[in-house]
């Protein structure tokens, strides 16, 4: 077995299933370092060190990849800010934050490059936008000595293709994954298994999908992804109970509360329909089944989302020191030493 110090992400995934925290848009916002809408990691050059806990924290619950924080760290991000003079800065420090944290943990380096927002199908101008994005992103990560590339959350295939070429001239490895929204179809209209296969055939080492879809609406998508390809599969949800009516997060709609900003729960008020860690373990322990070897959970993921992913495969990462054991609960546990009134009162709690 490869050393855990210098095995990178192929001669991991040779080994067993890798897992690979995302979500970091998500959790930075819930702790009042990144404004939800634009969604623009500026807290890379504001709060370093937030990004750093964060990086730790995922890795601390059994992560085996520190994904540098450069999802949406793009020049058309920050031109909509306009902050484009900070492109070049974010992505080297968020690089830079990334490889410490991965040197001290012996986890994978990835870079990562996203969805332009500028790309559309049979515009040229718009291809060579998204190409020369992609390669100055993917210029630093090279130069930051990542271990590969993680290409993420395309609604286009077209677009991930391009992005994938552009890793592919960088000489490192991809991990490509597509974003699917209601229609179970990317947006020029391919199928998914089809979409999938074309990455592979192309070279994209890993293929899969990441973010919109909860676990229940991301399976019967796997299902079908995995004998269609001959490369590792990844799946990385939202931790959201997303369901056939309502498959992606951004449809989700909560009759509970009538007064949401622009009428519907997404981005900031998705707290009611937050999948428990177990079902994260039952997502993985399912996912697993079909043959998925990459693991991972998106926007909304929270390190004890990962511990138990981590854990329906069979790890004890550090945080499983303090995964849940209630038989010392003073009321609800099981423990001989505790008093019998209190036990007895455990069902009126």
């Amino acid at each position: 077995m490869p050393d855990a110090a210098s095995a990178g992400l192929l001669e991991r995934l040779a080994e067993g299933p890798v897992v690979c925290a995302e979500g970091y848009l998500f959790e930075l916002e819930r702790r009042g370092y990144l404004q939800a809408g634009a969604f623009v990691p500026e807290v890379v050059l504001e709060r370093p060190e937030a990004v750093a806990q964060l990086h730790r924290e995922f890795v601390h619950a059994g992560s085996d990849v520190v994904e540098a924080f450069t999802y949406y760290g793009h020049r058309e991000k920050l031109r909509l800010i306009g902050k484009e003079h900070l492109l070049e800065r974010l992505n080297r420090d968020a690089l830079k934050i990334a490889a410490e944290v991965a040197r001290e943990s012996s986890a994978i380096l990835a870079g990562n490059i996203c969805n332009t927002n500028l790309y559309r199908p049979g515009s040229q101008a718009s291809s060579d936008q998204a190409r020369a994005m992609f390669t100055e992103q993917v210029g630093w990560a090279l130069d930051a000595g990542v271990d590969c590339i993680i290409g993420e959350t395309f609604s286009y295939a077209e677009e991930a293709l391009l992005a994938l070429e552009v890793v592919q001239q960088a000489g490192l490895p991809a991990v490509m994954t597509l974003a699917v929204h209601q229609a179970p179809e990317t947006r020029e209209g391919w199928s998914i298994p089809a979409a999938c296969k074309r990455l592979a055939d192309a070279g994209a080492d890993v293929v899969g999908l990441n973010c919109i879809r909860g676990p229940r609406t991301m399976l019967p998508l796997l299902r079908e992804i995995v004998p269609a390809v001959n490369v590792p599969v990844a799946a990385l949800p939202v931790p959201y109970r997303t369901s056939p009516a309502e498959p992606s997060f951004q449809s989700l709609r909560d009759p509970g509360y009538g007064d949401l900003p622009g009428g519907r729960p997404f981005p900031t008020a998705l707290d009611p329909f937050t999948c428990n860690r177990y079902e994260i373990a039952d997502f993985t322990r399912a996912a697993r089944e079909l043959g998925v070897r990459y693991f991972g959970v998106c926007c909304g993921a929270g390190p004890h989302h990962i511990r138990s992913m981590a854990e329906a495969l069979g790890r004890t990462p550090p945080a499983s020191r303090f995964s849940a054991d209630m038989s010392k609960h003073a009321f609800l546990g099981s423990d001989t030493s505790l008093l019998e009134h209190n036990l007895a009162y455990g069902g009126e709690l």
